[in-house]
């Protein structure tokens, strides 16, 4: 039996979740602020505070981190400007009458092919999810078995051809081919987090290191969206570059640089594939195998890495070098799993924390829960980030006669101004989950904060299409208000319930050896929700905006899929007491 001792730490990552039974008898139940049983003749060891340089393995880390990139850079980028791309790979649906009277299009042909382009861009940003769906737990498998940097090394290079290629796709297909070439490229992502668990094994470091990775994804976002929206059609938005009078046109093309008019979207992809290549050389050269029995695993990149270190110290001042050590400790757990050698002794021949589970036996109650919970969240948030770039893109509607629920259009904003516009509040969601998260679930709990963001959603999803009847020229300032108020609710409910997401199924795991399985399956299911998500929501978007209710899909979809979530997490926590 153990005694009640209460231990203050800086930010504990476990919610208030029961843990494993087998260990209930020497640590008992954590809750929000982070109490736990510490078996007895144990100190109970000193709150310290965990700062980003406190962390271990940081060169790991780094390379990590920019791996990390491949995911919002390939799948992101496109966003501010995927309206005007899809409108320019597809063949106008009817061709006018040259002796028309009419020289613009009617409001109802406009709707129509808004309705149109909605649809198809909807199959296109649901593409990528679904390639990563059907490939993630193949690649779980597959690293749990041969390791974890091979997956890492062989998505990033794939990544890099697929951004090229979609760079100079000028038709709808092949455009949805390197799609689906970049979401099976990135399949990886589950295996990306595995590999941050078994490089930061000590409890006290975890909360800071499980959100780097989310940290990273939001940096790429907000870099993505920016230069997303400001590459695109070079010859317009940076016409003092590549316009007629611009400084690479040096053939005085009267039109600008022939191949930025030729390929107008494929500045933002090649650059996102230098990004990538970079990143690319540097996991080659020292990415360390972390899959457990393989560690000490070397290969040619890895061999040639050292060799190039080895050069690099030559030049250097010799200095003492601090290396990581591992100190064991009553702190010393894997997200809530107690040391096996606090429970019971360990027979001569066995392996700590080793323990073979089969498939079956992985997939207890309190994981489908948390997948559940997992999927749950891109469900609606991708539809989001799907459908807002578009309907800010839509053109405005006459809403003189609008009511509470009946009204149209969008902002018929241009995609520079959609890509800065996302971009500068997705800072605010950086900030907030470098400086807010920690101090916040360190007070209440992951599943605390996880229910602050849970109730965020709909608020948010429930409010934003009335921005449509803020689109006339004399309501500017309160339009940019109201749009700032909905995009920040929305960053911030994102920022705080991903990493909780990613917690929640790390702690539910029954053993560690078989993390990289359950976070394949995670990152499988969260991909066919980032499917499923805007294929329908740019479907119902595209009935609303022909039925003249703009509203249909924020009220009808995603305040239903996030009131759902909301629901479910008190079902998963009831269920877990």
């Amino acid at each position: 039996m153990g005694r009640e001792v209460t231990e203050e730490v800086e930010a504990p990552l476990c919610s208030g979740n029961d843990l494993d039974p087998r260990t209930a008898a020497s640590t008992a139940r954590e809750g929000f602020r982070g109490e736990r049983t510490i078996p007895e003749g144990t100190a109970p060891v000193k709150a310290t505070q965990v700062r980003w340089r406190d962390l271990p393995n940081k060169d790991q880390l780094f390379i990590l981190s920019l791996c990390r990139l491949s995911e919002p850079l390939s799948n992101v980028c496109l966003l501010p400007y995927i309206f005007y791309l899809v409108r320019s790979v597809l063949p106008p649906p009817s061709t006018p009458d040259p002796e028309s009277d009419t020289a613009s299009p009617s409001p109802e042909a406009s709707d129509a092919a808004a309705a149109r382009i909605s649809e198809f861009s909807g199959l296109l940003v649901a593409a990528f999810p679904l390639a990563q769906f059907l490939v993630s737990l193949p690649w779980g498998r597959l690293s749990d078995k041969h390791g974890r940097r091979l997956s890492i090394v062989g998505g990033l290079a794939v990544s890099v051809l697929a951004n090229i290629g979609f760079g100079f796709s000028r038709s709808f297909g092949a455009l949805l081919f390197w799609r689906v070439l970049a979401g099976f490229a990135n399949g990886n992502v589950g295996i990306m987090r595995t590999v941050t668990a078994e490089v930061v094994r000590e409890r006290r470091y975890q909360t800071k290191a499980f959100l780097l990775l989310p940290l990273v994804f939001n940096a790429g976002m907000v870099a993505s969206l920016a230069l997303g929206g400001c590459l695109a059609e070079p010859v317009a938005n940076m016409a003092w570059l590549f316009g007629p009078d611009g400084i690479l046109n040096t053939s005085g093309n009267p039109g600008g640089v022939q191949w930025a008019l030729d390929y107008p979207y494929a500045l933002p992809a090649l650059l996102n594939a230098a990004v990538l290549g970079i990143s690319l050389v540097l996991a080659m050269a020292g990415l360390k195998e972390t899959l457990p029995g393989k560690e000490d695993q070397t290969d040619i990149g890895l061999k040639v890495g050292a060799a190039i270190m080895q050069g690099f110290k030559r030049f250097r001042p010799r200095r003492q070098r601090q290396e990581y050590v591992r100190i064991d400790s009553s702190e010393d757990t894997f997200l809530g799993q107690t040391r096996p050698d606090l429970e019971k002794p360990i027979p001569v021949g066995t392996s700590a924390g080793r323990k073979t589970l089969s498939f079956r036996d992985i997939w207890t109650r309190r994981v489908a829960c948390a997948l559940v919970s997992f999927g749950l969240l891109p469900l609606h948030n991708s539809a989001f980030m799907h459908i807002f770039p578009v309907y800010l893109s839509s053109p405005p509607a006459d809403n003189s006669e609008a009511s509470a629920f009946v009204f149209a259009g969008g902002l018929g904003l241009r995609s520079s101004t959609i890509g800065i516009w996302l971009s500068t509040f997705g800072v605010c969601g950086i900030l907030l989950q470098l400086f807010i998260y920690p101090r916040l679930q360190a007070r209440i709990g992951t599943r605390g904060v996880f229910r602050i963001a849970l109730f965020l959603f709909p608020a948010t999803y429930a409010a934003a299409p009335y921005l449509s009847l803020l689109a006339g020229d004399d309501e500017g300032t309160q339009r940019w208000v109201f749009l700032s108020l909905v995009v920040c609710a929305q960053i911030m409910a994102r920022t705080m319930a991903i990493p909780s997401t990613v917690i929640l199924l790390t702690e539910a795991a029954p053993a560690k050896n078989v993390l990289g399985t359950i976070h394949g399956a995670g990152n499988m299911l969260a991909s066919l929700a980032r499917a499923i998500g805007p294929a329908i929501g740019g479907y119902v978007f595209a009935l609303g905006m022909e039925d003249g209710v703009i509203g249909l899909v924020w009220w009808l979809y995603l305040v239903i899929i996030a009131l759902c979530a909301l629901a479910w997490s008190y079902i998963m926590e009831r269920d877990e007491v």
